[in-house]
């Protein structure tokens, strides 16, 4: 073959890889804590060893921040360090050479001492260079001491305020809040802003030799007022889009609806699914890529009242707040998706029929399913979540948009005992193969 032949080829693989080569990566969150949970929500390292069969990237979940000395610290040391899971979770490695494993910060697991997501720290740490410095140096060597191969930030700035609009009012005050920032939520977000791209840009200098840097926005973290998208995507490796939990139950306690919508349903806040959080990013990059969708594997559960109606048909009134804690999630209103499964089998009530799914043949909004309420006065309940099919729709998103792929929040939760179907990680399946 000519040599000018073999160099159009060798063109032709480069720019292949460099426009396609980042699209369908599987981002696998895995939450350390479910290694010491009790009983059937225990993830072992050889379920975990399931799933990596299908993971690009493992993101082990979490570190914190200490609030005085500013540097990265473990949330369980007796776990991390101890008990040796990090080192553990490392060795992995050996076994899946093609998985990339990250060390995740914030995740809204680090809590104050009142048992509230911190972010009080977040903010003061990116104030002052020295902060900054100590945060970034006790990271590297965090990294280095245990060998993951980079640093996922899953930075804890502060929320948007729940809010509950309908209507012409609505509409009315969708248009007028355009003209403001929300200043209650973060006075200085503006600085924050330019000094959390500051972070990012010096840790990005120091990660070129240290391996992957990565952005997880959280839900409800509104990325207007706290990230420069086009500095940003300059300094990480790709960013994962938080695009589900628009409505749950400790928000929401009032009002049940569809958690993760692909698009926009009718009379809600716009902003509240998954096309618009990525168009917004999408806008403001050239580099769709980086962008991984976040789904989740987990249902939020409400409780229904009388006044809920008997339609199931969201968003559902009158709800009493969140639903009873499952087995395996031990969270008011939080439900895995084994235990989902056991609800659309087993009634939710003695001597009353499982819950009734309601699908969705449109494929832009989502699936639920409920047990309204009785007239004995026993509660109903109502849940929104995801199943390996709706989780394979927004896989197939993310190739018509070109985007990077999937972040998974979190294998723990999906069924990896394979206790609905008989088949282990079956959202996780799905997106793979979907991918």
């Amino acid at each position: 073959m000519p040599n000018s032949w073999i160099s159009v080829i060798f063109m032709l693989c480069l720019f292949w890889h460099s426009s396609y080569g980042n699209v369908g990566k599987l981002v696998c969150y895995y939450d350390g804590a479910s290694f010491v949970r009790e009983g059937p929500a225990q993830l072992s390292l050889r379920e975990l060893e399931i799933a990596l069969g299908f993971c690009n990237i493992l993101v082990y979940g979490y570190a914190g921040i200490d609030a005085e000395t500013f540097k990265l610290k473990s949330l369980n040391p007796q776990l991390t360090y101890n008990q040796d899971h990090y080192r553990h979770i490392i060795a992995l490695k050996q076994k899946f050479p093609h998985v990339r494993f990250l060390l995740s910060v914030g995740g809204d697991r680090d809590l104050n001492s009142e048992g509230v997501v911190e972010t009080e720290t977040y903010l003061r740490l990116l104030e002052e260079p020295e902060r900054r410095n100590s945060f970034k140096l006790s990271a590297i060597e965090e990294l280095r001491k245990f060998g993951f191969d980079g640093l996922d930030l899953a930075w804890q700035f502060p929320k948007n305020k729940p809010k509950v609009e309908r209507g012409a009012i609505k509409k009315a005050w969708h248009a007028f809040k355009g003209w403001f920032k929300n200043s209650s939520i973060d006075e200085k977000a503006e600085e924050h802003k330019e000094q959390f791209a500051t972070l990012l840009r010096e840790l990005a200098v120091q990660m070129q030799t240290n391996g992957i840097l990565s952005l997880t926005m959280l839900p409800h973290v509104d990325a207007s007022l706290f990230i420069d998208v086009a500095s940003v995507m300059n300094y990480v490796d790709f960013v994962n889009l938080g695009t589900y939990d628009f409505q749950t139950p400790e928000r929401n306690p009032k009002v049940a609806d569809i958690p993760a919508p692909l698009y926009a349903m009718y009379d809600r806040e716009p902003s509240f699914n998954l096309d618009y959080q990525v168009q917004y990013w999408i806008n403001q990059t050239a580099n769709a890529q980086k962008l991984h969708i976040g789904v989740a594997t987990y249902a939020r559960a409400w409780l229904m009242s009388r006044d809920s109606g008997i339609t199931g048909y969201p968003p559902i009134p009158a709800t009493e707040g969140a639903a009873p804690m499952g087995k395996q999630t031990g969270v008011p209103g939080l439900l895995s998706w084994p235990e989902v499964c056991e609800l659309l089998q087993v009634p939710f009530n003695k001597d009353k029929a499982p819950l009734r799914k309601v699908g969705d043949p449109t494929k832009r909004f989502g699936i639920y399913a409920y047990h309204a309420a009785e007239d004995e006065g026993e509660k109903g309940i109502w849940v929104g979540y995801e199943d390996p099919t709706s989780a394979a729709i927004k896989a197939g998103y993310v190739h018509a948009k070109g985007l990077g792929g999937v972040a998974l929040f979190d294998i723990s939760l999906d069924d990896f005992r394979g206790q609905c179907a008989d088949e282990k990680y079956p959202i996780l399946r799905s997106i793979k193969y979907k991918l």
